[in-house]
């Protein structure tokens, strides 16, 4: 098993935990500066670089390619950047509006919440293999 692919899986959907925490953080952050002027709204950039990675080659099996993505896992790091620079929705030039950032708290929970999940029942699966 040292030299096995049984974990590539498990190493994404820990990439995607980790991008699901860093997105919580960053939207506590535009929360807690909803009434900063001048403040503008940040988010985190991760689906897109693995839809990216995992539309790969289209001709080669799934299985091939999260094989492919584990070689360099940096790919999927997830990248903070700041939402619509030039919109504000007040004349203090903040972007940041509280009840919207609620919405996206509560899916990046939920998301992060399936995320968990799934890592919990590939690991249940092999320990279910090992007994």
């Amino acid at each position: 098993m040292i030299n096995s692919n049984a974990f590539n899986y498990v190493d994404i959907l820990n990439k995607a935990t980790t991008a699901a925490v860093k997105r919580g953080q960053v939207l506590s952050n535009n929360v807690a500066n909803q009434d900063t002027p001048g403040y503008k709204r940040k988010d985190v950039r991760f689906e897109s670089y693995l839809e990216a990675a995992l539309a790969g080659n289209g001709t080669m099996p799934l299985s091939s390619r999260i094989d492919e993505i584990h070689e360099n896992l940096n790919v999927l790091d997830a990248t903070v950047y700041t939402d619509n620079v030039s919109l504000s929705y007040r004349l203090d030039g903040n972007n940041v509006d509280g009840e919207v950032e609620q919405v996206y708290i509560a899916e990046n929970q939920i998301r992060y919440n399936a995320l968990t999940e799934q890592m919990t029942q590939e690991f249940q699966r092999f320990k279910e293999v090992l007994q």
